[in-house]
């Protein structure tokens, strides 16, 4: 997996812990892009300390038990590893970064507070750093033709539009990732999206997803 002027092959690439940032109802998946504005301070500082170092951030949500650890919410079991591909300071006092998704990675133990921001050691998930070779029949959907007909009713639904040539341009991969993190969805449903096991698994949960949303709304006409 490259990210930015970073390739990742193997979990020796990785250093031994990376700081973590808790953030309910984000997702990251690996190859996308996250816009952050950073404005607490313990987050700046774990922006500083990630820019001096590794150029890594475990960006993960808190667990929706709700259930506290010394040092805060407790995690969730998976989380994404992004590489720090942008950053800006606004001049007053903000930090605006980008996180590349590079891998898929597992909390094991949590190393003492750092200026108040968190860190953890971590186990990543191999498949995630296979370089991603869209004519691979393991990296092409099964039904594509029924995700994108989802997504039409999604924007319908919505009273949205797109660019559907762009669309159709777009590979598998790519694709999914995209309608992911842009969907709408609750901390539970982009969690679901990111433990997905591959490709098909997360479109198959996103169109599942997207199609209670709909009969949610009302939208009977949609789903027919």
């Amino acid at each position: 997996m490259k990210a930015g002027n970073q390739t990742y092959g193997s979990e020796a690439d990785f250093p031994a812990a990376v700081p973590v940032f808790p953030l309910s109802g984000a997702l990251l998946l690996p190859g996308g892009n996250l816009p952050l504005n950073i404005f607490e301070p313990r987050y700046l500082a774990m922006t500083d300390h990630a820019l001096a170092h590794d150029r890594l951030i475990g960006l993960i949500q808190p667990d929706p038990s709700g259930a506290e650890t010394s040092q805060g919410p407790k995690l969730c079991q998976v989380g994404c590893l992004g590489r720090l591909t942008g950053f800006q300071e606004t001049g007053d006092g903000r930090y605006r970064i980008n996180l590349t998704g590079v891998c898929r990675f597992r909390p094991t133990s949590e190393e003492p507070l750092c200026k108040g921001f968190r860190s953890t050691r971590f186990s990543v998930e191999p498949a995630d750093l296979k370089c991603c070779d869209a004519e691979d029949p393991a990296n092409r959907l099964a039904d594509r033709k029924g995700l994108l007909a989802t997504f039409r009713r999604f924007l319908a639904a919505n009273q949205m539009e797109t660019d559907w040539d762009a669309v159709e341009r777009t590979d598998d991969e790519t694709l999914v990732t995209a309608l992911c993190m842009m969907s709408p969805y609750g901390p539970a449903e982009k969690q679901a999206l990111l433990e997905a096991r591959d490709l098909n698994a997360r479109a198959e949960t996103l169109v599942a997803i997207t199609e209670i949303a709909l009969a949610k709304s009302g939208d009977a006409s949609s789903l027919q």
